[in-house]
Protein backbone atom coordinates (compact mmCIF):
# COMPACT_ATOMS: atom_id res chain seq x y z
CA UNK A 1 0.00 0.00 0.00
CA UNK A 2 1.38 3.44 -1.04
CA UNK A 3 1.53 6.04 1.45
CA UNK A 4 -0.78 8.73 -0.23
CA UNK A 5 0.23 11.33 2.31
CA UNK A 6 4.04 11.04 1.78
CA UNK A 7 3.70 10.96 -2.23
CA UNK A 8 1.53 14.46 -1.47
CA UNK A 9 4.87 15.48 0.24
CA UNK A 10 6.87 15.78 -2.90
CA UNK A 11 7.02 19.28 -4.61
CA UNK A 12 6.14 17.69 -8.33
CA UNK A 13 2.77 16.16 -7.03
CA UNK A 14 2.10 19.76 -5.12
CA UNK A 15 2.61 21.47 -8.89
CA UNK A 16 0.17 18.63 -10.46
CA UNK A 17 -2.49 19.22 -7.95
CA UNK A 18 -2.73 22.44 -7.95
CA UNK A 19 -2.57 22.61 -11.88
CA UNK A 20 -4.52 19.92 -12.65
CA UNK A 21 -1.93 17.76 -14.36
CA UNK A 22 -2.52 13.98 -13.45
CA UNK A 23 -0.47 11.40 -12.30
CA UNK A 24 0.29 8.28 -13.54
CA UNK A 25 -0.13 5.17 -10.90
CA UNK A 26 3.40 5.28 -9.75
CA UNK A 27 3.06 8.70 -8.51
CA UNK A 28 4.87 10.16 -11.81
CA UNK A 29 3.26 13.24 -13.71
CA UNK A 30 2.66 12.43 -17.11
CA UNK A 31 3.84 15.65 -18.69
CA UNK A 32 4.22 19.12 -17.18
CA UNK A 33 3.38 23.02 -17.98
CA UNK A 34 2.72 24.67 -20.82
CA UNK A 35 -0.28 23.78 -23.74
CA UNK A 36 0.40 20.07 -21.99
CA UNK A 37 -1.65 20.69 -19.37
CA UNK A 38 -4.68 21.41 -20.53
CA UNK A 39 -4.36 18.44 -22.36
CA UNK A 40 -3.35 16.11 -19.49
CA UNK A 41 -6.38 17.74 -17.65
CA UNK A 42 -8.80 16.13 -20.02
CA UNK A 43 -6.93 13.23 -20.32
CA UNK A 44 -7.43 12.92 -16.28
CA UNK A 45 -10.89 13.57 -17.03
CA UNK A 46 -11.59 11.04 -19.35
CA UNK A 47 -9.33 8.45 -17.19
CA UNK A 48 -11.42 9.29 -14.13
CA UNK A 49 -15.01 9.31 -16.03
CA UNK A 50 -14.19 6.09 -17.73
CA UNK A 51 -13.50 4.27 -14.00
CA UNK A 52 -16.02 6.51 -12.49
CA UNK A 53 -18.95 4.64 -14.96
CA UNK A 54 -17.46 1.26 -14.35
CA UNK A 55 -16.87 1.08 -10.03
CA UNK A 56 -20.14 0.62 -8.24
CA UNK A 57 -20.89 3.74 -5.86
CA UNK A 58 -22.55 3.67 -2.35
CA UNK A 59 -23.19 7.16 -0.62
CA UNK A 60 -23.90 5.73 3.32
CA UNK A 61 -26.06 8.79 4.48
CA UNK A 62 -28.48 10.40 2.69
CA UNK A 63 -31.57 12.50 4.94
CA UNK A 64 -34.97 12.47 4.22
CA UNK A 65 -37.82 14.28 5.35
CA UNK A 66 -41.13 13.18 6.88
CA UNK A 67 -42.78 14.28 3.72
CA UNK A 68 -40.34 12.20 1.62
CA UNK A 69 -42.05 10.21 -1.69
CA UNK A 70 -45.38 12.50 -1.24
CA UNK A 71 -46.62 14.99 -4.11
CA UNK A 72 -44.47 17.64 -2.12
CA UNK A 73 -41.21 15.53 -2.11
CA UNK A 74 -41.29 13.40 -5.25
CA UNK A 75 -37.99 11.45 -5.03
CA UNK A 76 -37.22 11.96 -9.10
CA UNK A 77 -36.85 15.44 -8.88
CA UNK A 78 -37.59 17.14 -5.54
CA UNK A 79 -35.62 20.19 -5.08
CA UNK A 80 -32.78 18.15 -2.80
CA UNK A 81 -29.37 17.37 -3.21
CA UNK A 82 -30.44 13.82 -3.39
CA UNK A 83 -32.83 13.11 -5.94
CA UNK A 84 -33.07 10.01 -8.69
CA UNK A 85 -32.16 12.85 -11.52
CA UNK A 86 -29.35 13.70 -9.66
CA UNK A 87 -27.87 10.57 -9.18
CA UNK A 88 -28.47 9.27 -12.54
CA UNK A 89 -26.52 12.61 -13.79
CA UNK A 90 -24.02 12.28 -10.89
CA UNK A 91 -23.14 8.40 -11.64
CA UNK A 92 -24.21 7.87 -7.70
CA UNK A 93 -25.47 4.31 -7.82
CA UNK A 94 -26.73 3.53 -4.19
CA UNK A 95 -27.94 5.61 -1.57
CA UNK A 96 -28.48 4.55 1.97
CA UNK A 97 -31.55 6.61 2.60
CA UNK A 98 -31.97 7.54 6.05
CA UNK A 99 -34.44 7.12 8.83
CA UNK A 100 -33.51 9.74 11.12
CA UNK A 101 -35.69 10.60 14.35
CA UNK A 102 -34.19 13.31 16.47
CA UNK A 103 -33.45 13.06 19.85
CA UNK A 104 -35.72 14.29 23.05
CA UNK A 105 -36.43 13.76 26.71
CA UNK A 106 -36.66 10.04 27.68
CA UNK A 107 -40.25 9.68 28.37
CA UNK A 108 -42.46 6.91 27.31
CA UNK A 109 -44.81 9.46 24.96
CA UNK A 110 -41.89 10.38 23.20
CA UNK A 111 -40.44 6.68 22.71
CA UNK A 112 -44.22 6.05 21.17
CA UNK A 113 -43.25 9.07 18.78
CA UNK A 114 -40.05 7.96 17.73
CA UNK A 115 -41.12 5.34 16.71
CA UNK A 116 -44.07 6.77 14.77
CA UNK A 117 -41.87 8.94 13.28
CA UNK A 118 -39.41 5.76 12.04
CA UNK A 119 -42.49 4.10 10.61
CA UNK A 120 -43.10 7.42 8.19
CA UNK A 121 -39.87 7.27 7.08
CA UNK A 122 -39.53 3.33 6.59
CA UNK A 123 -42.89 3.70 4.52
CA UNK A 124 -41.53 6.93 2.41
CA UNK A 125 -38.68 5.06 1.05
CA UNK A 126 -41.04 1.51 0.56
CA UNK A 127 -43.41 4.02 -1.63
CA UNK A 128 -40.59 5.43 -3.43
CA UNK A 129 -39.09 2.20 -4.50
CA UNK A 130 -42.16 -0.29 -4.26
CA UNK A 131 -44.90 2.23 -6.17
CA UNK A 132 -43.65 5.41 -7.22
CA UNK A 133 -40.84 4.29 -8.99
CA UNK A 134 -39.85 0.72 -8.98
CA UNK A 135 -38.55 0.51 -12.95
CA UNK A 136 -35.91 3.49 -11.79
CA UNK A 137 -34.65 2.04 -8.01
CA UNK A 138 -34.83 -0.59 -5.94
CA UNK A 139 -34.86 -1.50 -2.11
CA UNK A 140 -31.50 -4.02 -1.36
CA UNK A 141 -31.82 -5.70 1.66
CA UNK A 142 -28.38 -7.80 1.21
CA UNK A 143 -25.25 -6.63 -0.32
CA UNK A 144 -26.34 -9.15 -3.68
CA UNK A 145 -29.14 -7.32 -3.95
CA UNK A 146 -27.19 -3.80 -3.96
CA UNK A 147 -25.04 -5.91 -6.73
CA UNK A 148 -28.10 -7.46 -8.78
CA UNK A 149 -29.89 -4.25 -8.65
CA UNK A 150 -27.10 -2.19 -9.99
CA UNK A 151 -26.76 -4.81 -12.59
CA UNK A 152 -30.03 -4.53 -14.02
CA UNK A 153 -29.66 -0.91 -14.56
CA UNK A 154 -31.57 0.57 -11.84
CA UNK A 155 -30.44 2.91 -8.84
CA UNK A 156 -30.10 1.08 -5.17
CA UNK A 157 -31.84 2.26 -2.34
CA UNK A 158 -30.47 0.82 1.06
CA UNK A 159 -31.55 2.39 4.84
CA UNK A 160 -29.81 3.36 7.45
CA UNK A 161 -31.22 4.50 11.06
CA UNK A 162 -29.59 7.35 12.64
CA UNK A 163 -30.63 7.01 16.25
CA UNK A 164 -30.93 4.26 18.26
CA UNK A 165 -33.26 6.38 19.89
CA UNK A 166 -36.51 5.28 17.90
CA UNK A 167 -36.51 1.99 19.36
CA UNK A 168 -36.73 3.13 23.29
CA UNK A 169 -36.38 0.44 25.27
CA UNK A 170 -37.77 -2.23 23.24
CA UNK A 171 -35.21 -4.41 21.89
CA UNK A 172 -38.08 -6.43 19.88
CA UNK A 173 -38.29 -2.83 17.43
CA UNK A 174 -35.03 -4.13 16.31
CA UNK A 175 -36.56 -7.18 14.55
CA UNK A 176 -39.19 -5.04 13.13
CA UNK A 177 -36.98 -2.53 12.08
CA UNK A 178 -34.48 -5.09 10.09
CA UNK A 179 -37.48 -6.73 8.13
CA UNK A 180 -38.57 -3.39 7.40
CA UNK A 181 -34.98 -3.06 5.42
CA UNK A 182 -32.94 -1.33 8.26
CA UNK A 183 -29.07 -2.08 8.12
CA UNK A 184 -27.47 -0.10 9.92
CA UNK A 185 -28.11 1.69 13.02
CA UNK A 186 -26.38 4.97 14.39
CA UNK A 187 -26.39 3.86 17.92
CA UNK A 188 -27.15 7.61 19.22
CA UNK A 189 -27.08 10.83 17.84
CA UNK A 190 -26.88 14.24 19.41
CA UNK A 191 -27.15 13.80 22.79
CA UNK A 192 -27.52 10.94 25.35
CA UNK A 193 -30.30 7.74 24.50
CA UNK A 194 -30.52 4.49 26.38
CA UNK A 195 -27.83 2.79 24.50
CA UNK A 196 -24.90 4.77 24.07
CA UNK A 197 -23.41 8.32 25.10
CA UNK A 198 -23.27 10.91 22.08
CA UNK A 199 -20.13 12.55 21.19
CA UNK A 200 -22.25 16.14 21.25
CA UNK A 201 -24.46 15.21 24.95
CA UNK A 202 -27.68 17.45 24.92
CA UNK A 203 -26.98 19.44 28.43
CA UNK A 204 -31.04 20.77 27.84
CA UNK A 205 -32.02 17.30 28.46
CA UNK A 206 -29.71 16.71 31.53
CA UNK A 207 -27.07 14.80 29.63
CA UNK A 208 -23.47 14.40 31.68
CA UNK A 209 -20.51 13.18 28.89
CA UNK A 210 -20.12 10.03 30.53
CA UNK A 211 -23.60 9.51 31.52
CA UNK A 212 -23.56 5.24 30.50
CA UNK A 213 -19.68 4.95 30.57
CA UNK A 214 -20.01 4.70 26.81
CA UNK A 215 -22.09 1.65 26.15
CA UNK A 216 -24.80 1.53 28.73
CA UNK A 217 -26.20 -2.22 29.84
CA UNK A 218 -29.32 -2.19 27.42
CA UNK A 219 -26.65 -0.93 24.39
CA UNK A 220 -24.62 -4.38 25.15
CA UNK A 221 -28.01 -6.33 24.43
CA UNK A 222 -28.96 -3.92 21.49
CA UNK A 223 -25.31 -4.80 20.07
CA UNK A 224 -25.52 -8.54 20.40
CA UNK A 225 -29.41 -7.96 19.02
CA UNK A 226 -27.98 -6.19 16.10
CA UNK A 227 -25.50 -8.78 15.44
CA UNK A 228 -27.93 -11.26 15.51
CA UNK A 229 -30.13 -9.66 12.83
CA UNK A 230 -27.28 -9.10 10.91
CA UNK A 231 -27.92 -4.80 11.10
CA UNK A 232 -24.40 -2.86 11.14
CA UNK A 233 -23.01 -0.87 14.24
CA UNK A 234 -22.53 2.77 13.23
CA UNK A 235 -20.43 4.36 15.41
CA UNK A 236 -20.49 7.61 13.95
CA UNK A 237 -22.16 10.36 16.25
CA UNK A 238 -21.40 8.51 19.37
CA UNK A 239 -18.60 9.15 22.13
CA UNK A 240 -15.26 7.76 21.73
CA UNK A 241 -15.57 5.61 24.89
CA UNK A 242 -18.94 4.53 23.08
CA UNK A 243 -17.13 3.60 20.10
CA UNK A 244 -14.25 2.22 21.39
CA UNK A 245 -16.40 -0.28 23.76
CA UNK A 246 -18.94 -1.10 20.57
CA UNK A 247 -16.52 -2.18 18.43
CA UNK A 248 -14.82 -4.35 21.39
CA UNK A 249 -18.82 -5.66 21.58
CA UNK A 250 -19.49 -5.90 18.32
CA UNK A 251 -19.11 -9.48 17.10
CA UNK A 252 -19.11 -8.01 13.45
CA UNK A 253 -16.90 -4.94 11.88
CA UNK A 254 -18.78 -2.06 12.29
CA UNK A 255 -19.60 1.50 10.44
CA UNK A 256 -18.32 4.85 10.99
CA UNK A 257 -20.80 5.91 8.53
CA UNK A 258 -20.52 9.81 8.43
CA UNK A 259 -17.48 10.52 10.45
CA UNK A 260 -14.02 12.24 9.44
CA UNK A 261 -10.61 12.45 10.49
CA UNK A 262 -9.75 14.50 13.79
CA UNK A 263 -6.56 14.75 13.16
CA UNK A 264 -7.18 16.58 9.63
CA UNK A 265 -10.09 18.49 11.42
CA UNK A 266 -10.27 18.25 15.40
CA UNK A 267 -14.13 18.45 15.43
CA UNK A 268 -16.05 16.36 18.34
CA UNK A 269 -17.70 14.32 15.39
CA UNK A 270 -14.36 13.37 13.60
CA UNK A 271 -12.97 10.11 14.98
CA UNK A 272 -9.25 10.00 16.14
CA UNK A 273 -6.56 8.51 15.25
CA UNK A 274 -6.69 5.68 18.55
CA UNK A 275 -10.23 5.40 17.23
CA UNK A 276 -9.19 4.53 13.80
CA UNK A 277 -6.45 1.70 14.96
CA UNK A 278 -9.15 0.25 16.77
CA UNK A 279 -11.82 0.46 13.68
CA UNK A 280 -8.72 -1.57 11.20
CA UNK A 281 -8.69 -4.26 14.42
CA UNK A 282 -12.45 -4.55 14.29
CA UNK A 283 -12.36 -4.72 10.45
CA UNK A 284 -14.98 -2.13 10.00
CA UNK A 285 -14.91 0.84 7.82
CA UNK A 286 -15.02 5.06 8.85
CA UNK A 287 -17.12 6.63 5.54
CA UNK A 288 -15.19 9.67 5.73
CA UNK A 289 -18.24 12.58 5.47
CA UNK A 290 -18.49 15.33 2.97
CA UNK A 291 -19.84 17.92 5.89
CA UNK A 292 -18.03 21.14 5.66
CA UNK A 293 -17.73 22.18 9.08
CA UNK A 294 -16.50 18.51 9.80
CA UNK A 295 -14.06 18.60 6.95
CA UNK A 296 -12.55 21.90 7.60
CA UNK A 297 -13.26 24.19 10.65
CA UNK A 298 -15.02 27.53 9.68
CA UNK A 299 -13.58 30.57 11.01
CA UNK A 300 -14.80 32.12 14.22
CA UNK A 301 -16.23 34.85 12.55
CA UNK A 302 -18.12 32.74 9.74
CA UNK A 303 -19.61 30.26 12.21
CA UNK A 304 -21.28 33.17 13.92
CA UNK A 305 -22.63 34.14 10.97
CA UNK A 306 -24.11 30.54 10.80
CA UNK A 307 -25.52 30.36 13.91
CA UNK A 308 -27.00 33.91 13.76
CA UNK A 309 -28.70 32.48 10.18
CA UNK A 310 -29.95 29.66 11.63
CA UNK A 311 -31.73 31.10 14.60
CA UNK A 312 -32.94 33.61 12.03
CA UNK A 313 -34.77 30.89 10.57
CA UNK A 314 -36.09 29.05 13.28
CA UNK A 315 -33.38 25.88 12.58
CA UNK A 316 -34.36 23.10 14.15
CA UNK A 317 -32.72 19.79 12.27
CA UNK A 318 -32.28 19.53 8.35
CA UNK A 319 -34.65 16.99 8.05
CA UNK A 320 -37.44 18.96 9.82
CA UNK A 321 -36.99 22.13 7.85
CA UNK A 322 -40.13 23.23 6.14
CA UNK A 323 -39.45 24.59 2.29
CA UNK A 324 -39.48 27.57 3.08
CA UNK A 325 -37.02 27.52 5.62
CA UNK A 326 -34.75 25.23 3.49
CA UNK A 327 -34.72 27.78 0.34
CA UNK A 328 -34.17 30.77 3.05
CA UNK A 329 -31.37 28.37 4.59
CA UNK A 330 -29.56 27.72 1.21
CA UNK A 331 -29.80 31.42 0.33
CA UNK A 332 -28.17 32.46 3.50
CA UNK A 333 -25.62 29.67 3.30
CA UNK A 334 -24.63 30.81 -0.41
CA UNK A 335 -24.43 34.45 1.05
CA UNK A 336 -22.06 33.23 3.95
CA UNK A 337 -19.97 31.65 1.57
CA UNK A 338 -19.53 33.65 -0.63
CA UNK A 339 -17.23 35.71 1.72
CA UNK A 340 -15.35 32.85 2.90
CA UNK A 341 -12.87 30.29 1.58
CA UNK A 342 -15.02 27.29 0.34
CA UNK A 343 -14.65 24.07 1.97
CA UNK A 344 -13.66 21.63 -1.34
CA UNK A 345 -13.58 18.12 -2.48
CA UNK A 346 -9.81 18.16 -2.19
CA UNK A 347 -10.00 19.17 1.86
CA UNK A 348 -12.39 16.04 1.96
CA UNK A 349 -9.85 13.84 0.08
CA UNK A 350 -7.53 14.51 2.78
CA UNK A 351 -9.49 12.77 5.49
CA UNK A 352 -9.85 9.84 3.27
CA UNK A 353 -5.62 10.46 2.38
CA UNK A 354 -5.32 10.04 6.24
CA UNK A 355 -7.52 7.15 6.85
CA UNK A 356 -5.86 5.43 4.56
CA UNK A 357 -2.23 6.15 5.64
CA UNK A 358 -3.19 5.32 8.81
CA UNK A 359 -5.29 2.08 9.11
CA UNK A 360 -5.51 1.11 5.50
CA UNK A 361 -7.21 1.11 2.17
CA UNK A 362 -9.85 -1.46 3.21
CA UNK A 363 -11.29 0.90 6.04
CA UNK A 364 -12.35 3.79 4.54
CA UNK A 365 -15.39 4.45 2.73
CA UNK A 366 -17.46 7.74 0.97
CA UNK A 367 -20.29 9.60 2.22
CA UNK A 368 -22.25 13.19 1.90
CA UNK A 369 -24.46 13.43 4.28
CA UNK A 370 -26.64 15.65 1.78
CA UNK A 371 -29.65 16.75 2.59
CA UNK A 372 -28.48 16.84 6.50
CA UNK A 373 -26.15 19.49 6.53
CA UNK A 374 -23.57 17.79 3.88
CA UNK A 375 -22.01 19.13 0.67
CA UNK A 376 -18.85 21.06 0.08
CA UNK A 377 -17.92 22.74 -3.16
CA UNK A 378 -17.68 20.10 -6.26
CA UNK A 379 -19.99 17.77 -4.10
CA UNK A 380 -22.69 19.83 -3.64
CA UNK A 381 -25.19 17.20 -4.87
CA UNK A 382 -25.38 13.92 -6.22
CA UNK A 383 -25.38 15.38 -9.53
CA UNK A 384 -21.51 16.33 -8.68
CA UNK A 385 -20.34 12.91 -7.33
CA UNK A 386 -18.16 12.24 -10.30
CA UNK A 387 -15.41 15.19 -9.03
CA UNK A 388 -15.11 13.12 -5.85
CA UNK A 389 -13.37 9.92 -8.23
CA UNK A 390 -11.73 12.90 -10.53
CA UNK A 391 -9.71 13.90 -7.30
CA UNK A 392 -8.82 10.55 -6.43
CA UNK A 393 -7.45 9.68 -9.51
CA UNK A 394 -5.80 12.87 -9.65
CA UNK A 395 -3.94 11.73 -6.25
CA UNK A 396 -2.89 8.82 -8.04
CA UNK A 397 -5.43 6.27 -6.46
CA UNK A 398 -5.87 2.88 -8.91
CA UNK A 399 -9.14 2.12 -10.19
CA UNK A 400 -9.33 -1.28 -7.92
CA UNK A 401 -8.17 1.11 -5.02
CA UNK A 402 -10.88 3.50 -6.17
CA UNK A 403 -13.63 0.81 -6.16
CA UNK A 404 -13.05 -0.31 -2.77
CA UNK A 405 -13.40 3.04 -1.71
CA UNK A 406 -16.30 4.04 -3.24
CA UNK A 407 -18.34 0.99 -2.88
CA UNK A 408 -16.28 -2.34 -2.05
CA UNK A 409 -15.41 -1.82 1.47
CA UNK A 410 -19.07 -1.40 2.82
CA UNK A 411 -20.56 -4.48 0.76
CA UNK A 412 -17.76 -6.36 2.69
CA UNK A 413 -18.78 -5.29 6.12
CA UNK A 414 -22.55 -5.62 5.11
CA UNK A 415 -21.92 -9.20 4.14
CA UNK A 416 -19.54 -9.59 6.85
CA UNK A 417 -22.87 -8.90 9.00
CA UNK A 418 -25.15 -10.93 7.12
CA UNK A 419 -22.32 -13.70 8.01
CA UNK A 420 -22.19 -13.21 11.43
CA UNK A 421 -26.03 -13.28 11.85
CA UNK A 422 -25.79 -16.95 9.45
CA UNK A 423 -22.96 -18.06 12.29
CA UNK A 424 -25.17 -17.17 15.17
CA UNK A 425 -28.45 -18.67 13.69
CA UNK A 426 -26.93 -21.55 12.91
CA UNK A 427 -24.94 -21.94 16.19
CA UNK A 428 -28.04 -21.62 18.35
CA UNK A 429 -29.94 -24.02 16.04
Amino acid sequence: MRSYQALLSFPFLLLAAACGAPADETGEPETAGGEETALDAAELERRARAIHERVLTIDTHDDIPYNFATPEVDPLNADRQVNLEKMRAGGLDVGFFIVYVGQTERTPENYEAAKRGAMTKFEAIHRMTNEMYPDLIGLAYTADDAERIHAEGRLVAAIGIENGYVIGTDLSLLETYHELGARYITLAHNGNNDIADSAQPNFAYGDTPEENGGISAFGEEVIAEMNRLGIMIDVSHISKAASLEAMQLSASPVVASHSGAHAVNAHPRNMDDEQLLALRENGGVMQAVALGAFVKSPAVAQQAEVDALRESIGFTSFSQMTAEQRIAFREGMAEIRSRYPAVNVADFVDHIDHAVNLIGLDHVGISSDFDGGGGIEGWSDASETFNVTLELVRRGYSEEEIRQLWGGNTLRIWRAAEDVAAELRQARG
